[in-house]
Parts: C-alpha cells; structure tokens; sequence
C-alpha cells in the first residue's frame, strides 16, 4: 500500500484549535473523496503545546501512479492537481496551512506487527521520521533499520502495531523512513518512547532500552522529527 504522509504546519494568524477545527470540519471532508484514497487518517497531537507539527494527514493509496496524480511526486511539498476532488482539496488548503513548510512523505508501507488487525481508530501513535546517520547510504540505513532494529522495536513492551514506511524515491524524500508506532495507552507510550517535545529519548528498561541503544548505530537522532498523536480513522475502503 502506498502512502502520501504530510506533516501539518498551521497558517499564521491561526491558533491551533483554529486550524483543527477547519482541518477536521471542513477538509477532511473533501481529502477523503480525492480520486484513488482508500484509507485516510488523521493524527492530532497529544501535546500541542510542544508538538514540532499541527498534525498529521495520512492517504492511502493502491496504485502510485494515482497518489502522483492525486498529490504530486516525491520531491516537492506543493503540489497542483487540475481536475476533481484534488483540486477542490488543494484550494482549501491555503486556508489553514502553511504549505512551504509542510515536509511530506511518500511511501510504501510495511507492517511489521499488527495485534489490533487494523483497526487503529483512537490508538495513540509514535511516528518517527528518519534521517540516517552521516556516512552511511540509504540503502546501508535500510538494511540495518529493517534487519536489525525492527526485531527490537516491534516487541517493545505496550506496542500493538508496528509499520515501517520505505520512501518510494529517495534521492528526493525528504526523509529516510518513516518508523510507526502504536499503543493502547499514552503512558505506556510515554514510558516507552518519551513524551512529545524532545526529539530523543532515554529508557531505562527493556526492549525500550536495547532499541534506543540500537538507534546511535544508524540514525541522526537530532535531526528526527517525532509526533506522538491520537489518530482517527475518516476513512476505510480497503479490502
């Protein structure tokens, strides 16, 4: 399944009650009818107060050609569709985001652990987005990420459902991965993970601990964005 991830910024001169208030009444509305979107989700923070983003909005798509046509390529965080409920969804937008610094993701997704057989509606999410460690290719930052890491981190303790995102273009992605996890409860999240507002954290315990451990060996933690968000599910077609 493909995936078309975009980390919101709000438009200035909008508080952030403001800008989920038209994002989630009068946007979400139309995003969900763009031609070729069989799933889509959007992630409000848990703590906006110290979240790095407004939010996030997540499309899903069977076939790239139609997320390309839809929302534009890798490449670019703007994008201009002439035709349909792409258009109508990307004329909206000026009125509640700041476009210019909106990173975007797009993706394939891989699920790596799945106890709640897809039904993430409500759970809360770490998503993690990646960037490699200096001296390393993407393609040595994805052998060890999925061959390495993801063994720890799907079985750190209160994680439900773990997926991986593998950008689709990475010569132009913005970001190396995307690295997602869920769970049932914000503290077992928090103890897991950390709280939002630092982009690193520090176990002291578990499987937790071995996966941060296993971190420094691949990523450039200080330049990962994290968004710890509840995530709510506006549509579902999938089969």
């Amino acid at each position: 399944m493909y995936k078309h991830v975009a980390l919101l910024v709000r438009k200035e001169g909008l508080t952030h009650e403001e800008f989920v208030d038209h994002w989630q009444t009068e946007h979400a509305p139309i995003a969900r009818e763009i031609d070729g979107v069989t799933r889509y989700q959007t992630v409000l923070p848990t703590d906006p107060g110290n979240a790095e983003f407004d939010g996030i909005a997540e499309l899903y798509f069977e076939d790239l050609d139609a997320l390309h046509d839809a929302l534009g390529s890798e490449g670019s965080r703007d994008y201009d569709p002439e035709k349909g409920t792409a258009k109508a969804a990307r004329e909206d937008v000026d009125n509640f985001l700041a476009v210019e610094k909106r990173p975007r993701f797009v993706g394939e997704e891989v699920v790596q652990r799945d106890d709640v057989d897809g039904d993430t509606d409500g759970l809360y999410k770490h998503s993690a987005f990646l960037v490699r460690k200096e001296g390393l290719t993407h393609e040595e930052f994805v052998d060890h990420w999925q061959t390495e890491h993801t063994p720890i981190a799907r079985e750190i303790d209160g994680v439900v459902r773990y997926a991986t995102v593998l950008p689709t273009d990475p010569e132009n992605a913005e970001f190396d991965g995307v690295a997602e996890l869920y769970f049932e409860d914000l503290d077992a999240l928090h103890d897991a993970l950390g709280s939002e507002g630092s982009r690193d954290y520090d176990p002291e315990k578990g499987t937790a601990k071995a996966a941060r451990e296993d971190v420094d060996n691949f990523l450039a933690v200080e330049e990962r964005p994290r968004f710890i968000g509840r995530e709510t599910v506006q549509k579902d077609d999938r089969s």
